[in-house]
């Protein structure tokens, strides 16, 4: 299957003019508003946390304000990768004398900076003023990680032995690989912690910092890697939370994987990778997957990594990779190249996802992912569609079997043919990866529960993102959104904190009261869990184009 659009050729394009705002506004789950604060609260004053030892020496964090949670931000997860290690592997974190003020967000990796008239363009688009949104720098110096835990004494000894250690969720944010950072309210961890998980978001290095590609780089690295950076940044966070959660109060034997957009991807690709084996047992993926034999975006061969390796180079009249590692990050990072895929490196998937899957060697024991409504909508905003030309604009997904499918499913006017190609959008890069993952691993004998999010709001409603704010109990408190919003957030995010404490979504909510009851796809017939007005199973509404693709 051919996709109806690359994304890397698309970025170029919107680059150069005022589509830019547009992939601004995609990523914005992901990237906030310049809003400077000192730590994770936004209080003046704030009570200190427990000191806690870890890898590397001892860090304190704080309090939330309600002192129900124990906050520890920017907390290294490795070396810095600056200077030489500017395109390694991770390395291990650099001890620290005394105690690290854990009370503050490190900087996000870095990226192309939003323009000014894009936070205008986000403000009027959301129409209200977040509390809890955080601004800060960016540097190459970005492997850090956030860690929310409820608060009760689980440090000491007798209180572990005492108490059950919690589940744990672990969060990689979305962005393209290229945007994004680890510390955004839409996700922060707070009032899921309240709820008696372990919340903890992690930073990776980003565009041509984590996925830049050459030859040079594989014969340097002692593991013959290059190309993955960012993946192998997500699998050390991994490796430093199950080494060390423990100290949180956190049951390092009961760790689940999330990410939404391109952090989906990277959920499907750590799943894949052997690497990431036995450091978690289940994994949650919101809007995106590689799994497929060629992934319709997020991922490439190696022989395009190195190509546009080469490309870099070029443009930055580099003759070597010593030459581009002495080039400051502030200028690199506005290389023209999009440096926004995966590839298959011989070492973090020494296969691709479609094969390791395929051979039943993927780390998951339990899924569960999904997709919302309006997937392609952003994205096709200003593709040109009528009636006349559709067919030549989708031939190349269908290929062959155009002339069946538009047989059957013609636009009768311009307005619908826009709405088909939107569907046909969304299923090609967002639905039907999810079928394949969902199949892929059910057909193991895996448990997996799939979803389709549909609730409409005055600020994201079931566009692409638009579900996280439910998922993770942050919907704003603002009049864009209604009591049924609230509803469906303690509906959806119960299912969340069920599924990272037993692996099913099932049972009660936070108040104890039933929640819909979601089938298993084993026994769903093809049914998905619908989060919208009303919860209930249905069926999947871009399955008519599923065989299309096949």
């Amino acid at each position: 299957m051919k996709p109806i659009f690359n994304f890397d050729k698309r970025f170029l394009f919107l680059r150069a003019g005022a589509g830019l705002a547009l992939v601004c506004l995609l990523f914005a789950s992901c990237v906030s508003t310049k809003i400077e604060k000192t730590n994770p609260t936004g209080l003046e004053v704030q009570r200190a946390a427990p000191i806690v030892s870890v890898t590397g020496g001892d860090i304190r964090g704080i309090m939330s304000a309600d002192g129900e949670v124990e906050i520890y931000a920017g907390v290294p997860f490795a070396a810095p990768p600056v200077g030489e290690l500017r395109w390694k592997e991770p390395q291990p974190v650099v001890p620290w004398d005394g105690v690290l003020e854990a009370d503050h967000f490190a900087p996000m990796a870095m990226q192309v900076e939003m323009p000014p008239f894009f936070l205008a363009l986000f403000d009027a688009y959301t129409n209200s003023k977040p509390d809890r949104s955080y601004g800060g720098p960016m540097s190459e110096d970005c492997l850090y990680l956030n860690v929310w835990a409820p608060a009760g004494g689980l440090k000491s000894a007798d209180s572990l032995k005492a108490a059950r250690p919690l589940p744990v969720l672990v969060y990689i944010h979305g962005g393209s690989l290229m945007w994004g950072q680890s510390w955004h309210e839409k996700t922060d961890g707070e009032n899921l912690a309240k709820k008696g998980i372990i919340v903890v978001t992690v930073a990776y290095r980003t565009g041509v910092f984590g996925y830049f590609a050459d030859e040079a780089l594989a014969k340097e690295s002692p593991n013959g890697t290059t190309g993955n950076y960012g993946l192998l940044d997500q699998i050390k966070a991994l490796e430093w939370i199950h080494d060390n959660i423990a100290a949180f109060g956190g049951d390092p034997d009961n760790i689940t994987i999330a990410g939404e957009s391109a952090g989906s991807s990277s959920v499907n690709a750590i799943c894949a990778s052997p690497l990431a084996k036995g450091l978690f047992r289940r994994a949650i993926g919101e809007s995106s997957a590689v799994i497929q034999e060629r992934p319709p975006h997020t991922f490439r061969t190696m022989e395009d990594a190195l190509k546009m390796g080469s490309d870099i180079k070029k443009e930055f009249n580099a003759a070597d990779v010593e030459a581009l590692r002495k080039i400051p990050a502030n200028k690199l990072v506005q290389t023209k190249y999009a440096n926004s895929a995966m590839t298959v490196d011989g070492y973090a998937l020494p296969q691709s996802p479609y094969e390791i899957y395929k051979a039943g060697r993927n780390n998951e024991e339990a899924l569960l992912n999904g997709f919302n409504s309006r997937e392609g909508f952003s994205f096709t905003f200003f593709t040109v569609v009528t009636k006349s030309n559709i067919v030549s604009l989708l031939r190349p997904t269908f290929r062959d079997k155009t002339d069946a499918f538009f047989a059957k499913y013609a636009p009768k006017n311009n307005k619908a043919a826009k709405q088909l190609y939107r569907d046909v959008f969304s299923a090609v890069c967002f639905s039907y990866p999810h079928e394949c993952w969902t199949k892929t691993v059910a057909a193991q004998g895996r448990p997996v529960y799939e979803y389709y999010f549909t609730k409409e709001n005055k600020e994201f409603g079931a566009n692409h993102s638009g579900e996280i704010v439910y998922a993770y109990r942050n919907v704003p408190k603002t009049k864009n959104y209604r009591a049924r919003d609230y509803e469906l957030e303690e509906v959806m995010s119960s299912c969340w904190l069920n599924f990272v404490k037993t692996g099913n979504p099932n049972g009660n909510d936070t108040m104890g009261r039933p929640l819909p009851r979601w089938q298993d796809s084993k026994d769903s017939g093809g049914l998905l869990m619908e989060f919208g007005e009303t919860c209930g199973m249905v069926q999947d509404p871009y399955r008519y184009i599923y065989e299309y693709l096949e």
